[in-house]
């Protein structure tokens, strides 16, 4: 099958970006989670970030239902995890994986930073919406970034 957006995608995917997880809890109280690469700060004063999720996504349900967010960034040892919630790898990573801070978000225990939101807006844009969180908590540590560039996995040098 041919990808009709791929030329779209091809110029899109120049611009090299870090990767993250987006995490909620659906109505059941279940962690749902995705790998994203759509994230970017949008106000310092009052703390905002958005990020954009695809109207197919299977989670797509569980986060127009849910009242908060995570985004956790991905470390550049982390592949094994963006390859889970890309969907590419069976073994499930468990509740201990996670932990939840000021909103009650599931929140990766392992990050490069992580954010724990509280949704203030959703907008229809295209095939996506855009949800854009309040940080009520945020994490940093040291490390290099996973980077996605080209629709792969980058390797920079130092």
């Amino acid at each position: 099958m041919t990808d009709k957006y791929r030329p779209l995608k091809d110029a899109l995917g120049r611009f090299a970006t870090g990767i993250a997880v987006a995490a909620c809890r659906n109505g059941d109280g279940e962690i749902k989670a995705l790998t994203i690469n759509s994230f970017t700060s949008v106000s310092l004063d009052p703390p905002l970030v958005l990020w954009c999720l695809e109207n197919r996504a299977s989670s797509y349900s569980s986060f127009m239902s849910a009242d908060a967010y995570s985004v956790n960034v991905l470390r550049a040892d982390q592949r094994q995890v963006s390859d889970h919630f890309a969907g590419f790898l069976p073994d499930p990573i468990g509740e201990e994986g996670f932990e939840a801070w000021k909103t009650g978000a599931p929140v990766l225990k392992e990050h490069l930073a992580a954010f724990d939101c509280k949704i203030v807006a959703r907008h229809d844009a295209g095939d996506h919406v855009v949800l854009v969180g309040a940080v009520e908590q945020f994490s940093c540590n040291e490390g290099k970034p996973l980077i996605y560039y080209a629709s792969n996995y980058y390797q920079g040098t130092d």
